[in-house]
């Protein structure tokens, strides 16, 4: 007998688990996103981040993720906090994206995920799954917008119309059907606004997407920002003030300035950048950093590569 899940069940549990956003599709093709993907990828637009260039086909298809796959589940928490707008009177201190003061997310919501499958006993029920965070394949934010969750704006992240994009997804890939799913998103979206396209300093953001050669959080986050196509002098590339991500394009958003700041508590920030000189990142030292940082995602980056962005 074939089990199908009940929506209000899925939503409750993901709330219980800490989620504040939760929606279901249909697991489908995206064969559009990925004629525009390919196109976006020729152009060199990925700034030679290798892993976009694997698993194309998967990326585009859930039940290639998981043959079998009949619904997702798309989870959304928020992260914005007291830095996520803006430092204030703090000028002139090294800046750090918001989502990078906390824990790492990638650990945080895959428990969550992982949490409300057990609190729907979907082992119990015998329904397969697999919880997923950015890390895979997977069009999360089209998926997103496939649950009703909210629009990928001009800053080519997903956008809530209720909690902004200052929002960390993780989804939930499921071989039973929904009692019910949510509609796709059909309100308003950025209109006439290009506020976040005005505002980021690199230009990274164009009418054909997002330009990853130019964005501040790829040249500061990714590996290998030296082997960046085009960048013949890294010097002269604009990272304006940020050592690690990059909240320009989010932080004059018309749909943020209004959006609540976290309640999850996993999502509390850890350290405030304000409070740190960039001298004093200078002359810290690896044991120090660990101690401090190595819980929260600017450990991927590392303290030897903050010391460079400084030093330039």
């Amino acid at each position: 007998m074939c089990v199908v899940l009940q929506a209000s069940r899925i939503k409750q549990a993901a709330v219980e688990a800490g989620f504040d956003l939760c929606g279901i599709c249909r697991v489908r093709n995206f064969d559009a996103e990925k004629k525009f993907f390919e196109g976006w990828l020729e152009r060199g637009c990925d700034a030679g981040l290798e892993y976009l260039r694997r698993n194309v086909d998967k990326r585009f298809s859930p039940a290639a993720l998981m043959p079998g796959a009949r619904a997702v589940v798309v989870c959304g928490v928020v992260y914005k906090n007291d830095t996520s707008l803006g430092y204030g009177t703090a000028q002139g201190v090294p800046k750090v994206a918001s989502y990078a003061r906390s824990a790492d997310y990638h650990t945080s919501i895959k428990e969550m995920l992982y949490d409300a499958a057990a609190r729907l006993g979907l082992r119990e029920e015998g329904v397969r799954f697999r919880a997923f965070v950015d890390t895979a394949p997977l069009l999360e934010k089209r998926l997103a917008v496939e649950a009703g969750l909210g629009f990928i704006g001009r800053n080519t992240l997903l956008v809530s119309p209720v909690a902004g994009s200052f929002l960390l997804l993780g989804e939930l890939v499921v071989d039973a059907e929904a009692d019910v799913y949510d509609a796709p998103y059909q309100g308003p979206g950025c209109g006439a606004c290009r506020r976040c396209v005005e505002r980021c300093p690199a230009g990274a953001l164009t009418e054909a997407g997002l330009d990853a050669r130019r964005c501040i959080s790829r040249l500061t986050v990714e590996p290998h920002p030296e082997q960046v196509p085009a960048l013949k002098d890294r010097s002269a590339v604009c990272t304006a003030g940020w050592i690690f991500g990059c909240d320009e394009c989010q932080s004059v958003c018309p749909y943020n300035v209004k959006a609540p700041c976290f309640v999850n508590p996993r999502f509390a920030p850890l350290f405030h950048p304000g409070e740190l000189a960039a001298g004093e990142w200078l002359a810290m030292t690896g044991e120090e950093f660990g101690a401090r940082f190595g819980a929260t995602p600017m450990a991927r980056s590392g303290l030897e590569r903050i010391k460079e962005l400084l030093k330039r």
